[in-house]
């Protein structure tokens, strides 16, 4: 489910409760607020430690640990991290482990359902013996520094006001001690949030019974490969011979496939090839009508599993990389910024960690931003080499249906047993609920967690005739088997040269990332890691169009694509690399995907970076914050093209098109004003468009899929699409919605902003509430909302472009008002510009702040410089950490802690 379904369901839990809390929080306010708040200067004492730690934190209360060994150095980031984020640490643990309900109560089970079925803390348990040793042993001085501060706080009061809430409800409420595999499940939770997007999918499925293919077609658009490049040309990568064999992509033309969907214009090159029929099943056939009820139920299924970073059409993130023969430094500069899920505190951690001797025993001289509850750094750069990240999205999951009697299911004509176990969820407050979890050689049974699923299929016809038992649906997915990415994050914070880079990605599993690299010898580079399935020449075509029939084995998996036939570059000669979640190539070997982000926003950084003959560092951090539009341009020719007649109330919005830039800033000005009329035009043009034709929860978002439809559906004027089916009897056609888009837009903003078109501004409608996950959302009173949530700021950008604060045009649709459209529900989560020519001279800034204690100084202290794009010195070096000052903490060895 969405962030904001989440903290809905604990907030109900909690939310009764909060009316008898609010009259003892005017009296102990103050000592509740400050009781959690660290210790950051003086002495404290740390179990374990092997010899003295120091921890300087600076302006931002950024730590920067310095020790002797790397155990003593995780030892401190764990208890650090504590300090500051306890609270989140643990909600994360309960969230991944299925534990929620022991955290808010009976408002947690169905969460814990869904996770317990998927089972992501049984598989990072299993993983734990298969990492590195060292790899353990880190994860063990991080669980070791983190339990420090639990015993040295001792109660849950000390640890977190949200405790003190939360204690209403579950009085008995202990805190047990940090493990390993605590560290390890959040990693599942990662992958989960950044699989590659199904939504799509499932989508052209679920339509597939109520409009024609040709339809449906026209909202999947292949990539637009002649305007958008891809991160790597034909010329920087191409398949290695023979790579064919590992179950990549078929490039056979030959007609008179009868798999369904293979002719369906994926955004890969390869999805426009269409494999000769083989020996094998026929979905078409096999399946029935019985596959849509199960369709609509996965859908439901997606919607009950919890989202902890964020995830929506459109959501990616940005990073480039530009080689020292381009910059003014000489030296390469790289630039990343991930577009995450919006909350306080935010879902980074910057901190340094400092191996005051580097050598094999403590290999560590790293800075960046990490994850509070896993050490070490995902996203920065250590004494030698920088890295960023975006979301590669690759396919990694498909659904399976499942023919189910009794305790067997059908595999390859035989009824072969089930495997089963029991959990028992507890319940905080008193009781427990016992599940069964049930899974196929493909994977967990969702019908055993989440309603509405074990109906999807019963008694589907097969083969013209009635089904041996009920549909069932299984989820095979890659983050659900073992792997060892924690190995890779270690070996990305210690490598010092692009061959040891690319070893120790070849662990990062899941989630699977587009790597940018960059070192201070002056070289930059691209390497695509990552678990990725290779599947049956039947799948390859319609690798996830369509629910696979589980009881032929010949759709099965067939392995994961060698790391040595996934793409990757070293020094291209254009001299950059972008990475925005565009399509990794043309090739469709290795089959990676078909939904590939559009490369709206990957295209215009190119584009400005080839306009710029030497980039510099502040040139970089400019291209974070650009606003253009580029589907704008397409959309407003065909705007302003719209006959009005002697509809003069709407042409005066309509002139405010006419000579725009195509930027979304906020503020008072021409191209502000101009920005909010097109953006509601845009929503109520896909309302009108699209909305009438699709289920509720499949409303048009607005994302960049929408606007490579919406560019070539101006093209068709004659397109089904074009016709508002809620207008019985009437076929509008092309010019007639889009004139409606254009009035009913200018009345929307007459009511939101006011009557003269140059008052409005984009950034009164474009507006950011950081939420807390837990109480900020409408369930609990205001007044505690206010404690714990900051905003609303106003924002510039929007969906598809470089700052890229996204909005959800399907919200507000059904409200009184639909300016709800347009609030901030995603955004860069930080930024950072690494210069290695100079590391202390490289810049970075966070969403919020890195403390999770509301009312701490760094909260949100950096919040209003993040929304402006404004970014703050990044202190490397020893020299530079000392001269830009801060609170000084030493941690020593001892027995016990003291306060």
């Amino acid at each position: 489910m969405s962030r904001v379904i989440l903290a809905r369901r604990i907030a109900i839990a909690v939310a009764a409760l909060l009316v008898v809390v609010l009259g003892i929080v005017a009296v102990l306010a103050v000592t509740w607020v400050r009781r959690p708040f660290p210790v950051t200067e003086g002495e404290l004492t740390l179990p374990g430690l092997q010899g003295k730690v120091q921890v300087v934190r600076g302006d931002h209360g950024i730590p920067q640990i310095y020790a002797d060994t790397a155990d003593d150095l995780f030892r401190a980031e764990g208890f650090v991290h504590a300090q500051d984020r306890f609270f989140e640490m643990d909600l994360r643990r309960h969230i991944t482990s299925g534990r929620l309900s022991e955290l808010v109560g009976k408002g947690g089970l169905e969460t814990d359902r869904v996770i317990r079925t998927l089972g992501w803390r049984r598989v990072a348990e299993a993983e734990l013996p298969t990492l590195k040793p060292e790899t353990r042993r880190y994860l063990q001085a991080y669980a070791d520094g983190v339990n420090a501060y639990i015993h040295q706080q001792g109660t849950p009061s000390k640890m977190s006001l949200e405790y003190v809430v939360l204690a209403q409800k579950v009085p008995d409420y202990r805190v047990e001690d940090w493990t390993p595999a605590d560290s390890l499940a959040w990693l599942k939770a990662m992958a989960w949030d950044l699989r590659g997007d199904y939504s799509s999918e499932l989508m052209r499925a679920r339509l597939a019974g109520s409009m024609p293919i040709s339809q449906i077609n026209e909202l999947f658009p292949s990539y637009p490969f002649a305007t958008n490049k891809p991160i790597l040309s034909s010329d920087e990568w191409s398949p290695a011979a023979g790579a064919s064999s590992s179950g990549t992509a078929a490039t056979s033309s030959a007609a008179g496939s009868a798999i369904p969907f293979a002719s369906v214009p994926g955004k890969a090159a390869a999805t426009a090839h269409v494999p000769a029929r083989a020996a094998g099943p026929d979905l078409a056939t096999e399946v029935g009508p019985g596959a849509q009820r199960a369709y609509a139920a996965v859908t439901k299924a997606l919607a009950d599993v919890p989202v902890t970073m964020g995830r929506g059409d459109g959501i990616g993130s940005n990073s480039w990389v530009v080689s020292g023969s381009r910059t003014s430094t000489g030296k390469p500069l790289l630039a990343n910024d991930p577009h995450l899920g919006v909350s306080i505190p935010g879902i980074w951690y910057q901190v340094g960690l400092h191996c005051r001797t580097v050598g094999s025993a403590c290999p560590f001289d790293t800075a960046g931003y990490s994850f509070a509850g896993l050490p070490g750094v995902v996203i920065g750069h250590n004494q030698s080499i920088a890295w960023g990240f975006t979301n590669l999205g690759p396919d990694v999951s498909d659904f399976f249906l499942e023919q189910v009697r009794g305790s067997t299911y059908l595999r390859d004509g035989k009824q072969v047993p089930l495997t089963m176990r029991t959990e028992t969820i507890k319940i905080g407050g008193g009781g427990e609920q016992t599940i069964t979890v049930r899974s196929t050689v493909h994977g967990p049974i969702l019908s055993d967690a989440i309603d509405g699923v074990k109906q999807a299929g019963e008694g589907p016809p097969v083969n013209g005739k009635t089904s041996p038992g009920d549909f069932e649906v299984a989820l095979q997915w890659t983050g659900i088997q073992v792997g060892q990415t924690a190995d890779a994050i270690f070996g990305l914070n210690k490598a010092t040269n692009f061959a040891e880079f690319r070893e120790a990605a070849k662990d990062f599993a899941v989630p699977a990332q587009n790597l940018l690299y960059a070192d201070t010898a002056g070289n930059i580079g691209y390497q695509a890691p990552g678990a990725i399935p290779i599947r049956s020449r039947y799948m390859q075509n319609a690798p996830g169009y369509w629910i696979r029939p589980g009881w032929v084995s010949a759709w099965d998996w067939k392995g994961y694509v060698p790391f040595a036939q996934m793409p990757f570059a070293y020094n291209p000669p254009k001299g950059f690399i972008v990475a925005a979640n565009q399509a990794v190539t043309e090739s469709g070997t290795p089959f990676l995907t078909t939904e590939y982000d559009y490369g709206f926003r990957s295209q215009r950084i190119r584009d400005l970076l080839e306009k710029n003959p030497k980039v510099t560092p502040a040139a970089m951090s400019h291209i974070q914050g650009d606003t253009r539009s580029q589907f704008a341009p397409t959309l407003v020719k065909a705007l302003l093209k719209v006959d009005l007649g002697n509809d003069d109330f709407t042409k005066q919005a309509q002139d405010l098109l006419r000579h725009w830039d195509f930027t979304t800033p906020t503020g008072k000005s021409p191209a502000g004003a101009a920005a909010a009329y097109y953006n509601a035009v845009w929503s109520s043009l896909l309302d009108l468009t699209f909305d009438d034709e699709l289920p509720k929860d499949l409303r048009a978002d607005g994302g960049d899929q929408w606007m490579e439809a919406m560019s070539q559906l101006l093209a068709k004027p004659r397109s089904a699409w074009w016709d508002d089916k809620r207008t019985a009897g009437v076929t509008e056609g092309q010019s007639e919605i889009l004139r409606k888009a254009l009035v009913d837009a200018r009345l929307d903003l007459t009511r939101e902003l006011g009557k003269d078109p140059s008052d409005w501004e984009w950034g009164q409608l474009h507006t950011l509430t950081l939420t807390h996950q837990v109480l900020g959302s409408d369930d609990v009173p205001g007044i505690v909302r206010q404690l714990f949530n900051r905003g609303p700021m106003e924002m510039p950008g929007g969906s598809a472009i470089v700052d890229a604060n996204g909005w959800d045009a399907s919200k507000g649709l059904d409200d009184a008002s639909r300016s709800q459209a347009f609030k901030v529900d995603w955004a860069p989560s930080m930024r950072m510009v690494v210069d290695l020519s100079d590391f202390d001279r490289s810049r970075w800034v966070n969403q919020t702040g890195n403390s999770g204690h509301a009312f701490a100084d760094h909260y949100n202290d950096q919040s209003k410089a993040w929304a402006k794009n404004e970014l703050f010195d990044w202190p490397f070096s020893a020299g530079a950490v000392k001269e830009a000052g801060g609170d000084e903490l030493t941690l020593v060895p001892g027995s016990s802690s003291n306060n």
